[in-house]
């Protein structure tokens, strides 16, 4: 029986050949293995998360987002607020740059200049520079004589001749070719509704006011005194506090204190964004007339 079971160990000499082969085989892929094996886990340490970056592409993703769901008109990034950097995929650092820019008493005249304040990187510069609207005479001291004195004098005699929005007659307002009779009652109308204009791009609000014409207009009119607005707390306000505000009608105002009830208060201007039927293209000139105080 031993006999029989050493016959199952007897190879021939091609035989062995064979299986040392195969051994060596195995041995080089598994070690193949290990190595690339090792190799991944180390790159996978490597691997570190540039945050900066990632809130840039978060950002981009955001405004793309926004551009489906909204429709940016022409605005002046001098008066930029907190919620419309935030849309428009700008920093918090980025904004707050231009703020305090803004506090000094300063304004950004050219895209260059805007960027330089900001520091925002060209990727986003690229994206919403087209929409920038800068008043005409930043635009005339470009093409102007190089002299300084000039230049102030031009900067000026081209502020002198604009009129404040806020204070504009509908006789005035008719001079800007599009602005009849009709249209000019309808601005001072909602002017008055609102208790004055708080950023120039109020003006595109205007039922009828056709794009084109209110470009114009804001060539001559611009906002130069804030009103006194008291905000209104949308935390404790009533239907009719909140319909009180001509973005509002009272159907939505219903929609937000039901929305209210049911989630709790509202924190910041994004949390308007899951109320349904909210008007989001115009979130940013609401949220000028809203506080989120809860006392």
């Amino acid at each position: 029986m031993l006999k029989n079971f050493k016959s199952h160990f007897k190879f021939t000499k091609q035989e062995r050949n064979g299986i040392f082969f195969l051994l060596i085989l195995i041995v080089l892929l598994q070690i193949t293995y290990f190595l690339i094996k090792t190799q991944h886990s180390d790159n996978g340490r490597l691997i570190v998360i540039n945050t900066a970056a990632q809130n840039r592409i978060d950002s981009l993703k955001q405004l793309a987002l926004v551009k489906d769901t909204l429709r940016i008109y022409p605005f002046n990034p001098n008066f930029v607020t907190d919620y419309k950097g935030y849309t428009l995929g700008m920093s918090t650092e980025e904004i707050d740059r231009l703020l305090k820019y803004r506090e000094a008493g300063k304004y950004v005249n050219s895209i260059s200049e805007f960027q330089k304040v900001t520091q925002i990187p060209d990727s986003l510069l690229n994206v919403i520079s087209p929409y920038f609207k800068f008043p005409t005479w930043t635009q005339k001291e470009k093409t102007s004589n190089t002299d300084v004195k000039n230049v102030n004098s031009l900067k000026e005699s081209s502020r002198s001749q604009i009129i404040d929005l806020n204070k504009a007659t509908a006789e005035e307002l008719k001079r800007i070719s599009g602005i009849g009779e009709k249209l000019s009652n309808r601005i001072v109308k909602f002017r008055n509704r609102l208790g004055g204009f708080l950023v120039n791009e109020q003006l595109y609000d205007v039922y009828g006011l056709n794009v084109q014409v209110a470009d114009k207009a804001l060539e001559q009119f611009q906002v130069l005194e804030l009103p006194n607005v008291k905000k209104i707390k949308i935390n404790l306000a009533s239907v009719d506090e909140l319909s009180s505000l001509i973005y509002i009608s009272k159907q939505l105002a219903h929609k937000i204190i039901t929305y209210r009830t049911q989630n709790g208060p509202f924190r910041s201007m994004e949390d308007l964004e899951f109320v349904p039927d909210f008007p989001i293209e115009k979130i940013d000139r609401i949220g000028l007339y809203l506080s989120f105080a809860n006392d």
